[in-house]
């Protein structure tokens, strides 16, 4: 059966908390449904004990949030919009990340941040920034940015069952994406990257939105003879390493692409690791494709302007050497 992003984050939430009484949601507005509908029926079927809306503060929901978690529940909490994640990294960073380090592993904190980042028409630059470079630099959260609604779906499920800290980050330009969801679908595990489609000249690497992005560059880059392998890396933190090297090591080429901006971006971070861990698989230097370095803009012109896309994708693959016009 065909469903939304939207409809597919729902059916996880739905049958996760079925299945497991300890989960409960909370987030403003959630009981409602929340700013994009996800939740919308829960608290009617579930109960609002258990989708339960909380004050206009992240930081007091990510507080509530980790001392849920510490005393047996797991909570899935959203942040509307990771830009104001910004306001729980206080708690998220120094004390939710840490809480296992600390203890000698004799408390965890299973709980899920879900939170909307990404460029998706008109929400100008405090509601569309894609800051996972941010959390990806703290030792204690799992990060994790699916690419399609199954694979939310499937992620989502994973990272509720997993029992550590996880932040999953939700494109809003993906939430009106539609894929036929089976009811038999095996669980994605955490850490693990997928090939999303096989080749042989080039890998391109990417999470999120941008891995639509890639798939319709390896069209256009199909139809002038390059063959472009594409990695989702689907889990930032941890970073599936084993995966990028299989592919390199076949392709010695890599393109890595993000929405976020270029500048301390996860795709720097990428590139190093290549760079040290694989050079001698490479034929070309790592070639990195994002947002440049300025806020996201409110006119649809601009921000269409701004954002990365699949013709930079292809620009940027047929200026490496061995594989230009």
């Amino acid at each position: 059966m065909i469903h939304s992003f939207i409809d597919i984050l729902r059916r996880a939430l739905d049958e996760e908390m079925t299945r497991d009484a300890a989960v409960h949601l909370l987030g403003e507005d959630v009981a409602a449904g929340g700013a994009f509908g996800v939740t919308r029926g829960l608290a009617q079927k579930h109960g609002v004990t258990r989708v339960r809306n909380t004050p206009i503060s992240e930081a007091a929901i990510t507080g509530l949030a980790t001392g849920a978690a510490l005393c047996g529940l797991k909570p899935v909490l959203e942040i509307m919009f990771i830009d104001f994640a910004t306001l729980a990294m206080d708690c998220l960073v120094n004390q939710t990340a840490k809480y296992r380090y600390m203890s000698g592993g004799q408390l965890a904190v299973p709980l899920v941040v879900r939170t909307q980042a990404g460029a998706a028409g008109g929400a100008a630059a405090q509601h569309s920034q894609s800051l996972e470079a941010w959390f990806i630099h703290v030792p204690g959260l799992v990060v994790i940015a699916p690419a399609s609604p199954v694979e939310a779906y499937g992620l989502l499920k994973s990272a509720i069952r997993l029992g550590d800290p996880v932040l999953f980050i939700e494109h809003k330009r993906l939430y009106t994406m539609k894929e036929d969801l089976a009811d038999d679908i095996e669980l994605p595990p955490i850490g693990r990257a997928r090939i999303v489609r096989g080749g042989t000249d080039v890998t391109l690497i990417a999470y999120s939105g941008m891995v639509q992005s890639a798939l319709e560059a390896v069209q256009t880059l199909a139809d002038v003879g390059i063959s472009a392998e594409i990695i989702d890396l689907r889990t930032l933190l941890p970073l599936d390493m084993a995966t990028i090297a299989a592919s390199v090591s076949k392709t010695h080429r890599v393109l890595i692409a993000h929405e976020a901006v270029l500048n301390g971006g996860f795709g720097a971070e990428i590139a190093a690791r290549i760079g040290s861990e694989l050079f001698d698989e490479l034929d070309t230097p790592v070639v990195r494709v994002g947002c440049p370095f300025a806020p996201i803009p409110f006119a649809p012109d601009l921000e269409r302007a701004l954002l990365p896309g699949a013709q930079d994708i292809v620009r940027a693959v047929r200026l490496m050497p061995g594989l230009g016009e």
